[in-house]
């Protein structure tokens, strides 16, 4: 764990929203820089290094997603966090074309964004490690490169939705991954018949795996699925 603290960018132009936001973020330890409008926002990203940036769609001057193809131009990687009182399909998916790793929309509960902060987080801990693409999972030992899950002498070839989707949940072993995530990753749209054909791959894995008692895929009501599997202590 490093003691440096991790950097958000906030813009908000409501300031009593913002205020609130900032200080609940910096007394869960995060370093929370606010900005009022999307000018000012673009200003401080040029001169920080921000590890995340939570943008509120409507402000001045410059809004969210005008920010966010901005920043977009200067870093591909930083992730983008949309708040706004816009609920219309079309906003959602323009942010998300614009690569927003998640949207939350008004009014919305403090620890809420938290939780949605941190799993992005999360997420992108598990991208980091490019060097892990072999993940011991129980008995089971999973090859995300060749696609193969292998348990004792017996291997078996995956496809590559059942690969990939195995890929997210072990990344995130005992953590939650997000559905709306593992569709926008895998299946790019997370349109009512993407997200039946996640569930049938669900099962599909569930089945392969049900050799290890100790290792379960199971539903996290509203939000996802969790891969349950022993963990191993790093020193």
């Amino acid at each position: 764990m490093t003691d440096e603290k991790v950097k958000i960018l906030l813009c908000e132009d409501d300031e009593n929203l913002g205020m609130l936001l900032r200080e609940y973020l910096q007394t869960k330890g995060y370093d929370a820089d606010l900005q009022p409008d999307g000018e000012a926002g673009y200003k401080a990203f040029t001169r920080n290094k921000y590890d995340l940036c939570v943008f509120d769609v409507m402000m001045p001057k410059k809004d969210g997603f005008s920010l966010a193809a901005d920043i977009r131009q200067m870093n591909a990687e930083v992730p983008i966090i949309f708040l706004t009182a816009k609920s219309m399909k079309e906003d959602i998916l323009q942010g998300f074309k614009l690569g927003a790793d998640d949207y939350l929309s008004k009014p919305f509960s403090m620890e809420e964004l938290l939780y949605r902060i941190e799993s992005i987080l999360r997420r992108v801990k598990g991208k980091k490690a490019k060097d892990v693409v072999v993940y011991n999972i129980g008995k089971f030992v999973f090859d995300a490169q060749k696609q193969m899950l292998t348990l004792g002498d017996e291997s078996k070839k995956l496809t590559t939705k059942e690969s990939e989707l195995l890929n997210l949940l072990a990344a995130n072993a005992n953590n939650i991954l997000e559905r709306n995530f593992a569709l926008k990753t895998i299946w790019v749209d997370d349109n009512y018949f993407n997200a039946r054909s996640m569930d049938v791959y669900i099962t599909k894995l569930r089945k392969l795996l049900k050799d290890d008692q100790n290792v379960a895929i199971i539903n996290i009501h509203g939000k996802g699925y969790k891969l349950i599997t022993p963990q191993e202590k790093e020193e």
